[in-house]
């Protein structure tokens, strides 16, 4: 479950209480996972949600929301790993909402990183710039524990890169997966009728399954992306 910290699935905070109220019941009912992030990487609006999580034996893997900019050397992600670790995270995300972590970069931080903290790393981008999976390429290599993924008909575009492409990638070497690509196939017929009535229906908008190099100007993430097209579908808004 992607939980985000003091705002729980909102964009407003909560008391902590509530946070903790949430996380019992959401474990409660089968959640074992639990993805805690801050927009702004505020450790002060992970620390409820972590201690929560951390009471009820879930797995709380604490994001680091990735981003550009002066700011973001290699010593300040370092820095947040070494809190997030500290602060009882059972895993680390690297959070690249908007696919804006290059290949040669993602082998830079990966590296830092795996030196600095001891807890498994697990790596979530979006294709919409394109480059997602040289990306988890470079970051695997580099040592990444975790790659996130998608079948492929729900892949790309705002989405992760496929599943079966990145098992296919990984065949035969050091990072070989064992799983079966026929079963992978399988999975995949499953999905496609889901796609394709998404696509009859307009639930799904074709705008957001390409590749748009601009995502590395404007940096929009690809979950925002996906719903600013939808609701200015709804307004009826052309572009």
């Amino acid at each position: 479950m992607l939980f985000r910290g003091q705002n729980i699935l909102g964009y407003r905070p909560y008391a902590d209480d509530v946070v903790e109220y949430f996380v019992q019941k959401s474990v409660a009912n089968g959640i074992d996972i639990i993805r805690i992030f801050d927009c702004l990487n505020d450790m002060r609006n992970l620390q409820t949600a972590v201690k929560a999580a951390n009471k009820e034996k879930a797995h709380a893997q604490v994001a680091l929301s990735y981003t550009l900019g002066d700011a973001y050397t290699l010593d300040y992600w370092v820095n947040i790993a070494k809190r997030i670790e500290e602060m009882g995270a059972d895993s680390i995300c690297i959070k690249d909402m908007a696919g804006l972590l290059l290949p040669y970069k993602a082998t830079e931080l990966v590296t830092a990183l795996k030196e600095a903290v001891k807890i498994p790393i697990d790596l979530h981008t979006h294709y919409t710039s394109g480059v997602a999976s040289m990306t988890y390429l470079k970051a695997v290599e580099a040592g990444v524990d975790i790659i996130d993924t998608a079948m492929s008909p729900f892949a790309l575009g705002t989405s992760q890169p496929a599943t079966e492409v990145m098992v296919e990638t990984f065949k035969g070497t050091p990072y070989d997966t064992g799983f079966d690509q026929q079963l992978l196939s399988e999975i995949a017929d499953y999905f496609r009728p889901m796609r394709d009535e998404a696509l009859d229906s307009g639930l799904l908008n074709p705008k957001n399954l390409g590749v748009n190099i601009k995502t590395l100007l404007y940096q929009v993430p690809g979950g925002m992306l996906s719903n600013l097209t939808s609701q200015l579908k709804e307004a009826a808004c052309r572009g």
